[in-house]
């Protein structure tokens, strides 16, 4: 992917990002399909896995985080689901909580500097699978498996062997303004909030009291959002405390083991501006950021186009180093 190129009918970063995932091609033949299973967390809630098995025991174990507002069904995760399928690698989503189809118990949702919750999901992982394993984290799912490396620094190696951050906020400050403006913020915005929104008032109806409501409703942009919803639930004292301690950027020189970090310098949600150069990460992290790709995008090929491409190119960076 550090040599990405997109097609030539297929200019511009909005349009890399958006037709990729409402018409592209994101696996050959039949869709994936998942067996489901449901985790109980620490805290008396539960997760939903999605897991696509190999027909070997032995064989080395994807675990895929989504971002904002995904699932196993988002366009990345059938096409990455499909390279595992082809490789005969096992293959796994452990959503993230409300975002299975089913709204969680407990009062909190999911954050993107949520490592603790990366942690406990990988664990579970492992408990369930001893061979090779490694971990791809998209968008919101990147910055927070960044966040779990960094965490975990030495003893990260005895759960995975390498990590891969796909178009992944690692600043979510710049991320978070640049989303709130002009184009993203009349459709992308718009979008996320269309889902956020009614989910966070299903969490005021279970527990009375735990946010402003009147406050929620007024909420035009990620920013008001975070602030009144997704900070106070989960321990940040508002957006800005947020999005300063949940970014990964500032800490990547803590990494220890193999992490690709993979940013398309026209992605639309993510300045150019602020992705990190050669000398601000450690040794063990490598940055691909090639001019074109959009959020999450990267087609290639004729029309209509595919995704095949990004999980090819992600997974063969990631397959030499396990």
């Amino acid at each position: 992917m550090d040599g990405y190129r997109a097609p030539p009918w297929l200019p511009g970063g909005n349009v890399q990002t958006i037709w990729p995932a409402l018409f592209a091609r994101r696996f050959e033949g039949a869709a994936p399909r998942f067996r489901r299973e449901r985790w109980t967390t620490p805290d008396g809630d539960f997760v939903d896995a999605d897991w696509l098995e190999s027909t070997s025991s032995e064989a080395p174990l994807l675990v895929l985080f989504h971002g904002l507002e995904g699932s196993s069904q988002s366009h990345y995760a059938q096409a990455f689901a499909d390279w595992a399928r082809r490789h005969d690698w096992g293959f796994v989503v452990p959503h993230f909580r409300g975002c299975s189809g089913e709204i969680n118990l407990a009062p909190r949702a999911y954050h993107s500097g949520d490592h603790e919750e990366i942690g406990w999901m990988l664990r579970g992982v492992r408990e369930r699978h001893r061979g090779k394993m490694a971990a791809v984290g998209v968008s919101l799912g990147g910055n927070a498996l960044l966040r779990w490396a960094q965490e975990a620094g030495e003893t990260a190696s005895r759960t995975v062997g390498a990590v891969a951050a796909v178009c992944s906020p690692i600043d979510l400050a710049a991320g978070g303004h640049a989303i709130g403006r002009g184009f993203n913020r009349l459709v992308y915005t718009r979008m996320f909030l269309r889902t956020m929104v009614p989910k966070a008032l299903r969490k005021l109806a279970q527990h009375p009291g735990l946010f402003d409501r009147d406050r929620l409703l007024a909420a035009r942009d990620l920013y008001e959002f975070d602030d009144v919803f997704t900070a106070p639930l989960h321990g940040f004292a508002g957006a800005d405390d947020y999005w300063a301690r949940g970014s990964a950027k500032p800490h990547l020189h803590r990494i220890r083991i193999p992490a690709l970090v993979l940013n398309a310098r026209n992605d639309p949600f993510i300045p150019a501006s602020c992705l990190p150069a050669p000398h601000e990460v450690g040794a063990h992290v490598t940055l691909w950021q090639p001019p074109h790709g959009g959020h999450v995008g990267f087609p290639a090929g004729r029309f209509p186009g595919h995704v095949l491409a990004l999980p090819q190119g992600v997974m063969g960076w990631m397959a030499d180093r396990l």
